[in-house]
């Protein structure tokens, strides 16, 4: 019988083979798994390394990348005005850096720096040891490398994904760059506060010389600001940078930086902090520059300085004749341009902390008899001459009776006389004669921008102007009648001097012929002589203008002398009266004391008053032929200036209807014709002359005629 086969008789002959636990299998399919894993991660860790190093920029490329536009405003003689922006100071090659620099920044920063590959893990689970048992963070482990990558490529937020990529770019700037060329970058570009960029930056600030110089004591206050600059800032806590520098100072003791002696004999009492320079009264001239900026510079986003025109001696002189002289409660004005129309000075307010408006370039108020200035244009170009004859009397113009300051009336006397005296009868009459549409077209020619009404009290300086554009006025008769543009910007450059932009001037006109402008220097030069602008005298000759409005309001004065127009304002910001405020009084002796020191150094320049006028006088027919059609003038009843042949704009659109009682700014600058030429012109009769409208005819007894 045969025998069947039994697995288990045939398997009794040896031992069974063992099987391993289930926790054995675990663990080694566990580390097989974790040895694949890692070994993957790090393939692309290294990949990632890798591809990153490859798009990093270029060294040179990381030494020129800023946060932000930094922008250096100087002064026309080089010295610095302000810094916006942040401000990087000059770049410090890692071989002129001072050692002691490098070593407070390696010893409170990265001690491991020249040891770890970009991340610091032993510096990693110090941080993690000390965050579990103190149950805070007390102490990061960023390595050098990964604040300089956060700091040019990232955010500050702390988050597990930019913690990543702060490593892969920590890493990555380890393997393109030498240790010292991560070292200059950062040194060279670490915050240090109060917009301070690098080293350099942060020396000059703090201490007012450069970088190169530091010595350990300076070296550990400025390598104790990283931790936090705001706390820390010198400018902001003497003692909390002190007592850090301190810190630093133990810190690089212990990592063998320095030896105790060098430690002990860097005496941080002795460090000579830099004067921060306050905000002062040079602001207002900044922020009126600045804008302009985007007008000569639109796409421009590397750093730049601005080379101004402002004269650090002028503006010290112009803040102090406006702080000395504007009465209690009132705020005050100044600009003073040079005969190119360069800005040397300018003071928006008696202070700039207190209030930053610059009333010198954006307030709007009435001039007063500053106006008048336009007023005697207009009626010099119509052919009056400073020593005819006019009668100061009472009159009514269109319902509207001017009174003269004081209330008394001096009969007949002349044009210089009334305009040295600022009699506001004679201007009216003088205004009533030649067209208050006139008086308005000759402000206008001589850069008035704020809307003009041409109502008779116009006359007197009841129309809103700006400062800038009254002493652009006054500034174009010092030069003669030829036209001219305040500026504030001489050259902008980069950092390393390459120009940018450079100031070109614009072709000059000839607004009013030279006789007019002889003729109105010659009465402004009066005012101040023998008229309302005596305190103006500065002993040589100044020509000038007060101007006050009602209730004194605002108080004005502006001239020139020298070559030097200035313009004072001072009045209160809510249009209160401020008691005896007049043109002639704080104003005239703000601008004397300012004039005085802007002048100093020029030669005294007399003024050329003689008038020459034309030799021969064109009859009005024969006059007529000659001028241009489109350039001839008229005030129609509504009082708006307006021409006899209007013609629609370049664009093929129709014109625009303007306001009854404005000019506006685009019309053309024609001279006003009066009623006796166009009788003249016309064949008609003269018309007998109403009592002190045409203050000539009634000085002489005849019909006003040119």
């Amino acid at each position: 019988m045969a025998t069947r086969d039994n697995p288990r008789r045939r398997n009794s002959g040896g031992p069974e083979p063992r099987q391993g636990s289930f926790l054995g299998r675990l663990f080694k399919g566990l580390l097989i798994w974790s040895f694949a894993l890692l070994l993957l991660a790090g393939l692309g860790l290294t990949a990632a390394v890798m591809v990153t190093a490859r798009s990093l920029p270029s060294y040179e490329r990381l030494k020129s990348s800023q946060a932000g536009q930094m922008i250096v405003v100087r002064a026309a003689d080089g010295s610095e005005i302000v810094t916006l922006g942040p401000s990087y100071g000059k770049w410090i090659p890692i071989g002129r850096m001072p050692k002691s620099m490098q070593d407070a920044m390696i010893s409170v920063e990265d001690r491991r720096f020249r040891d770890h590959w970009g991340v610091d893990p032993i510096g990693i689970a110090r941080s993690v040891w000390v965050r579990a048992e103190k149950g805070r963070w007390r102490q990061g482990g960023s390595t050098i490398t990964q604040q300089l990558a956060r700091n040019t490529f990232l955010n500050s937020n702390r988050t597990f994904d930019r913690k990543i990529r702060e490593a892969i770019l920590a890493l990555a700037l380890e393997t393109k760059f030498s240790k010292d060329q991560i070292l200059e970058l950062y040194l060279n570009k670490v915050y240090f506060g109060g917009g301070a960029y690098g080293v350099d930056s942060a020396a000059r600030k703090f201490f007012g010389h450069s970088g190169e110089q530091l010595s350990l004591g300076e070296a550990s206050i400025i390598a104790g600001l990283v931790k936090a600059p705001s706390h820390y800032s010198p400018t902001a806590d003497a003692k909390a940078a002190v007592e850090r520098a301190q810190v630093v100072l133990q810190t690089m003791q212990e990592a063998g930086a320095i030896t105790p002696a060098e430690a002990q004999n860097a005496d941080l009492k002795d460090v000579k902090l830099a004067q921060e320079a306050g905000q002062n009264s040079a602001r207002y001239f900044t922020d009126w520059v600045l804008p302009q900026l985007d007008l000569v510079l639109p796409d421009n986003d590397q750093p730049i300085e601005v080379w101004t025109t402002l004269d650090p001696a002028a503006q010290r002189a112009a803040t102090e004749a406006i702080q000395a002289n504007a009465p209690k409660d009132a705020q005050g004005a100044l600009v003073s341009v040079d005969r190119d129309g360069a800005v040397l000075a300018m003071v928006g307010g008696t202070d700039y902390v207190t209030s930053n408006y610059n009333r010198a370039t954006n307030a709007v108020r009435q001039p007063g008899s500053a106006w008048k200035l336009f007023v005697y244009l207009a009626a010099l170009e119509a052919g009056y001459k400073p020593d005819d004859k006019v009668v100061d009397e009472p009159v009514t113009i269109g319902g509207w009776s001017p009174r003269n300051s004081g209330g008394k009336y001096a009969g007949q006397i002349d044009v210089r006389t009334a305009f040295a005296y600022s009699k506001n009868t004679v201007a009216a009459q003088l205004g009533n004669e030649v067209g208050f549409g006139a008086v308005a077209n000759m402000a206008r020619r001589f850069g008035i921008t704020t809307p003009i009404n041409t109502m008779p009290s116009m006359v007197l300086g009841t129309s809103d102007v700006r400062m800038i554009d009254m002493v652009r006025a006054f500034a174009e008769v010092s030069a003669k009648g030829a036209s001219l543009t305040p500026y504030g910007i001489r050259k902008v450059t980069t950092t390393e001097g390459e120009v940018l932009y450079s100031h070109r001037p614009d072709q000059p006109q000839q607004l009013v012929p030279d006789y007019v402008a002889a003729g109105i220097t010659d009465l402004l030069q009066t005012a101040v002589s023998i008229g309302t602008g005596r305190a103006a005298q500065i002993g040589r000759p100044v020509a000038g203008k007060t101007g006050t409005t009602t209730s004194n309001k605002d108080g004005w004065f502006l001239g020139f002398s020298s070559g030097v127009t200035t313009g004072v304002w001072m009045g209160r910001d809510d249009a209160k009266p401020v008691p005896g405020l007049q043109g002639g009084t704080a104003p005239a002796r703000a601008f004397a004391a300012y004039m005085r020191v802007a002048t100093a150094k020029r030669p005294p320049e007399k003024f050329q008053t003689d008038l020459k006028l034309p030799q021969y006088q064109l009859e009005p027919d024969d006059e007529a032929l000659q001028n241009n059609p489109d350039a001839y003038f008229y005030v129609d009843p509504n009082g708006n200036i307006a021409n006899h042949a209007p013609t629609a704009p370049d664009d093929g659109q129709p014109a625009q209807r303007t306001r009854d009682d404005t000019v506006p700014v685009g019309d053309d600058q024609g001279r006003a014709a009066n009623d006796d030429l166009l009788d003249q012109a016309t064949g008609r009769p003269a018309r007998r002359a109403t009592p002190g409208t045409t203050p000539r005819a009634a000085a002489t007894g005849r019909p006003r005629t040119n």
